[in-house]
């Protein structure tokens, strides 16, 4: 079904809360179907940090992953009350404190799905941003995201729909998600 499948049944929802690794895509797309839907657009990180007053590489160095973690659901429960709002989630927001099930009982979930080496070759200069692969060599990058992305898969596969993402289905899935939430 043009590279994308539903997972679970679904409701009418007024949020969609994307999921995936980093480098997917999340606010790039997400910040295109907020745009076609005419509906707001969150960064939850940028969110985090805008409130904190702090990036996330300097809460994780500061405060610890434990902190930023708690930080993140407590952010999405805030979320909750939101009304028409496509939300990019930190890639590993799904994975902690039950944040799937919060997710799933928020909203629509998507995950947008990558290969390994495609996320490599996106984050490679992005390193710097992203305090989980800043000290990695290029060529540790792509074992780590492997093994990452095996880690959080099943947290991902959660998602009530899953999109291969790719430019020229974009469109067409955009069609989709306004079709499930209009």
């Amino acid at each position: 079904m043009n590279g994308f499948q539903i997972v679970t049944e679904m409701k009418k929802d007024d949020k969609i809360f994307l999921v995936g690794f980093m480098g997917c895509g999340k606010s790039t797309f997400g910040r295109k179907i907020a745009s076609a839907l005419n509906w707001n657009f969150v960064d939850l990180d940028e969110y985090i940090e805008e409130n904190e007053g702090k990036s996330i590489s300097r809460i994780f160095k500061e405060l610890g992953e434990t902190y930023f973690r708690d930080l993140e659901t407590l952010t999405l429960k805030e979320i909750q009350k939101w009304n028409k709002t496509i939300v990019s989630c930190g890639g590993g927001t799904p994975c902690f404190n039950n944040n799937a099930e919060l997710i799933n009982n928020s909203g629509l979930s998507v995950y947008i799905s990558l290969s390994p080496e495609t996320l490599k070759d996106r984050l490679e200069g992005e390193k710097s941003k992203r305090p989980l692969i800043e000290r990695l060599s290029n060529i540790e990058l792509l074992s780590f995201i492997q093994n990452k992305l095996s880690e959080r898969e099943e947290f991902y596969n959660k998602a009530k729909i899953k999109f291969d993402y790719s430019d020229d289905k974009a469109e067409s899935f955009i069609d989709y998600l306004r079709s499930l939430v209009t």
